[in-house]
């Protein structure tokens, strides 16, 4: 039996926006007609996942329709980053992705995906300061004091971040080789998992995302020693930057997330996307949220968010080379 949908209905009209989204004709109008996922590389309780919680019910708002937040972690985010560049390329698949996926990583190794021909880019939207911070038994307040004790006892001191070629490996490797100590990195799968044993003790050491450290370091459960940016977080304005310390002045290794779609989204689906993101990173209550965090949201154009990629890839391209860094 055939069935007929009464034109002018809202079901009708959501027939007719599918059937366009199919054809290759869609407008900005047309969309979005259902949920969107945005997917996320690392598990809940990481700062990649926090900026996704703070941004998507209003992004929601702003299209009308449910952002459904995807964790699929592992491998620094790469997992995700994958999942994404193969999803259907209809708008409705979005990726938060991060410095560690879309640069560092496909820097030191082959990732299966190429982060510029396989994605849209969409837009920036933060930028992140990486911290150090201990557990409250270690013997080392400040980083004068970790070199010092890192240099007496060369080899045994681990450090932790949120995975292999993680924007807080290549702090921690930047750091090790302008301070001449040497320390053990260990990779975990997110920043939340590192945390929690750093919390617990079993981690001295975590070279973590702002966003992640301000909480536990409030709360007393860590200490702050330094914040890796060119200047001081106001979300912490009594830590100092690494920088700040003799002998290490220049040092700076900050973080950033930008929204992207798999490659051949079309481009009025990217366009309002892009506007869209725009507003909402503008809104007070979003960019109240995430300063709290030492999040500063910042948007752009497509073309300048893969001008930055490119950037920033050879910026690191010289970093990972001067550390040797090889994939493990």
């Amino acid at each position: 039996m055939t069935r007929y949908f009464k034109p002018g209905t809202p079901l009708a009209a959501a027939c007719a926006a599918v059937l366009a989204l199919a054809a290759g004709g869609v407008t900005a109008e047309d969309y979005p007609v259902r949920p969107v996922r945005l997917i996320i590389g690392f598990p809940p309780g990481g700062a990649t996942d926090l900026v996704a919680r703070i941004i998507a019910p209003k992004l929601g708002e702003t299209l009308k329709q449910q952002v459904v937040i995807d964790n699929r972690a592992g491998a620094n985010g790469t997992i995700g980053a994958e999942m994404a560049a193969n999803a259907t390329p209809d708008g409705y698949n979005l990726h938060l992705g991060t410095l560690g996926a879309l640069v560092i990583s496909p820097t030191i190794t082959k990732v299966p995906y190429d982060p510029l021909k396989d994605f849209s880019t969409i837009s920036m939207a933060v930028q992140l300061q990486n911290m150090f911070i201990v557990h409250p038994t270690v013997a080392a307040k400040s980083i004068p004091e970790l070199i010092t004790l890192a240099k007496l006892k060369p080899g045994t001191l681990n450090y932790a971040s949120s995975g292999l070629g993680s924007p807080g490996h290549l702090a921690g490797e930047l750091f090790k080789t302008i301070a001449k100590i040497d320390m053990v990195h260990i990779p975990y799968k997110g920043g939340g998992p590192a945390l929690t044993d750093l919390v617990a003790g079993h981690t001295p050491i975590f070279v973590a995302v702002i966003s992640t450290g301000v909480p536990p370091v409030k709360a007393g459960r860590a200490v702050a020693l330094a914040v890796t940016g060119a200047k001081r977080s106001p979300a912490l304005p009594d830590v100092p930057t690494v920088a700040e310390t003799p002998g290490l002045k220049g040092y700076e290794a900050s973080n950033w997330y930008g929204m992207l779609a798999p490659a051949d989204t079309p481009k009025p689906v990217i366009d309002k996307l892009n506007k869209d993101l725009a507003t909402v990173l503008k809104s007070a209550d979003v960019r109240d949220a995430l300063l709290a965090r030492g999040i500063e949201t910042m948007s752009s154009t497509p073309d300048e968010f893969t001008a930055y990629i490119k950037s920033e890839t050879a910026k690191w391209d010289k970093v990972i080379r001067a550390a040797n860094l090889k994939p493990n």
